[in-house]
């Protein structure tokens, strides 16, 4: 779907007028309808169901390096599809600095009983998670704070891209922009990066119950998964979603990144341990909220000792012991890393490289859209609709049997040039614009749209 074209193609008659580019909105990824294991049972959709439409919108939103105000940082800059939409630094760096805490991996944020989103729950939704880093001064920097502008001036620069106004559209009905849709868009979008690839996947698919041994596993692999289900890794991250058990209290990290002796008990949310590692075991950490663990032996270590700190009363209550302490599992080498193999079984492969989670820009920052607004059918092209003249050399009227509607003009390469309200009768004036051929939509009270063709000679 991501092509540099060097043509236009353009078909018309019976069935479709066809514009090339690098989204094609005739052609959607399946983001709606992917095949989910029938073991994953935990979703925290509510209320915002998957569309393709919405979710091609929270692709390009999540890319767009305009959602900052220097344009050089996008949702994706500190959520990368090499590390499972995670970063591979402890602090991902923001327009105004380096992020508090380390950013989250998103794979798989949908199958899970917990809602609320953040390391501290701030957010109630994933809806809401998802606009909160576009406002915050460090991030992305629309804050409206210490002369930042603000998420308004974003909606209103975001109006000025042609892109924008034919996403929003295509998703929505029409072309407006506000916070409401970008977050139905983005969330939409980062529910549907999903990852049920991974060797642990292949291992139950071959038996009856967790529990068995895995054929598809060594040894020490199956040991480590014997220890995850049984020494208590799995009361708190459970099978098969691997997701943090909900209303989970600390997990005994209490440090804060990039600032020796600060405490922060208010962490209580974590990611999937799915794809902690590639396929391959290559990491994608480093782990914890403040990135204080490089590897996984550096996270079975902790488990296995947790830290007593008499300034931490917030800790899970699974992980203290029946005498009230912190808890001490007392595993042998061996035994760690038994689980740190199984750990590794983890991860998938497809969530790296495909297609439709991907990139939609290019290096220069560029996308073109094809289909959907500009595509019609026969009857469509309305005899109710008169231009005349055409050819035009500039000044063409345009008569309807509409009351009202909204009239958009349209480059042959699928570029909005503007868009006015009219009653019955208007007119449109290409003088400014080069010799060629261009399109012209009429769109309804009722939403019903009919396109024409215009030449300007």
């Amino acid at each position: 779907m991501r092509k540099q074209l060097e043509r236009i193609l353009l078909y018309v008659g019976l069935s479709v007028i066809f514009i090339a580019a690098t989204i094609d909105l005739d052609n959607l990824f399946n983001y709606a309808n992917q095949e989910i294991p029938d073991y994953i049972n935990k979703d925290n959709t509510a209320d915002n169901e998957i569309d393709d439409k919405a979710a091609t919108l929270g692709r390009v939103l999540f890319y767009d390096k305009n959602l900052s105000i220097d344009g050089a940082v996008a949702c994706a800059s500190c959520h990368l599809q090499s590390h499972a939409f995670g970063d591979p630094n402890v602090q991902s760096l923001g327009v105004n600095g380096l992020t508090p805490r380390h950013s989250m991996r998103l794979v798989n944020a949908r199958f899970s009983d917990e809602e609320s989103f953040f390391w501290d729950e701030r957010a109630v939704t994933l809806e809401e998670q998802t606009t909160q880093p576009i406002q915050d001064p460090v991030e992305m920097g629309f804050s409206g704070t210490n002369g930042n502008p603000s998420f308004g001036d974003l909606i209103t620069h975001l109006n000025t891209l042609d892109y924008y106004q034919t996403l929003f559209e295509f998703a929505f009905g029409d072309d407006e922009i506000t916070e409401t849709r970008m977050q139905l868009a983005l969330a939409q979008f980062i529910r549907s990066i999903q990852s049920f690839d991974s060797r642990f996947d292949e291992g139950l698919n071959q038996v009856t119950y967790a529990n068995e041994p895995f054929p598809n596993f060594t040894i020490q692999e199956n040991k480590g998964k014997d220890l995850f289900l049984n020494v208590g890794c799995a009361d708190c991250h459970i099978l098969s979603e691997f997701a943090l058990h909900f209303n989970s209290l600390n997990n005994g990290v209490i440090t804060v990144a990039g600032m020796p002796g600060e405490v922060d008990i208010s962490v209580v949310r974590a990611p999937s341990l799915r794809d902690l590692t590639k396929r391959d075991g290559s990491l994608n950490g480093p782990f914890m909220h403040d990135g204080s663990f490089a590897t996984l032996m550096d996270v079975v270590n902790h488990y296995n000792d947790i830290p007593n700190n008499p300034e931490n009363t917030n800790l899970d209550t699974r992980l203290i012991d029946p005498n009230g302490e912190p808890q001490q599992l007392n595993l042998t080498e061996d035994q760690k890393q038994s689980l740190v193999a199984f750990l590794k079984t983890l991860g998938g492969t497809d969530v790296y490289t495909n297609e439709k989670w991907s990139n939609p820009f290019d290096e220069d920052g560029s996308i073109e859209i094809i289909g959907g607004v500009l595509s019609i059918s026969e009857e469509s092209m309305a005899p109710e609709i008169s231009i005349f003249p055409n050819p035009t050399q500039g000044v063409a009227k345009i008569e309807t049997n509409f009351d009202s509607f909204k009239l958009s003009v349209f480059s042959s390469s699928g570029k909005r040039l503007f868009s006015k309200e009219n009653r019955i009768r208007t007119s449109i004036d290409l003088t400014t614009y080069a010799t060629g051929l261009y399109f012209v939509k009429v769109t309804t009270e009722n939403g019903h749209a009919f396109l024409k063709r215009l030449v300007r000679k």
